[in-house]
């Protein structure tokens, strides 16, 4: 087993790390979440909640183990550029301006893996 082949497992877990956590938090503290997300002015903030759980404990998992792992990239690529934009976009705040970044770059990430792959240590390699 070579570097080629652990790697893209190894990032794949931890970009799909940072979202296991949030949405941990999330699930712990929902009314906190519906609070936030009502406080950036979005419409139906319970549902944003079921939308957010949904992507980082679901798409994050899926990533781990290499499960439609391109559509799961995919999808948690919009999801930070869409927290960035709904979220971070407070330029004049210097730390939502670095977290804005930050989701960019991470979505960045997850376009390599659309455009990439999985790599073998995945079920998506299993399956072909």
């Amino acid at each position: 087993m070579s570097a080629r082949d652990v790697l893209p497992l190894v990032g794949r877990t931890t970009m799909a790390g940072l979202f296991l956590i949030s949405g941990s938090g999330k699930l712990l503290a929902p009314e906190a979440t519906i609070g936030f997300i009502a406080s950036v002015g979005l419409p139906f903030p319970s549902l944003g909640l079921l939308i957010a759980l949904s992507v980082e404990l679901g798409c994050a998992t899926a990533l781990i183990i290499g499960f439609r792992t391109r559509l799961m990239a995919a999808v948690l690529a919009a999801f930070c550029i869409a927290t960035a934009v709904f979220f971070h976009a407070h330029f004049s705040d210097q730390n939502q301006f670095i977290h804005f970044f930050k989701n960019v770059t991470m979505a960045g990430g997850f376009l390599q893996i659309v455009a990439f792959g999985p790599g073998r240590l995945s079920l998506d390699a299993r399956r072909h």
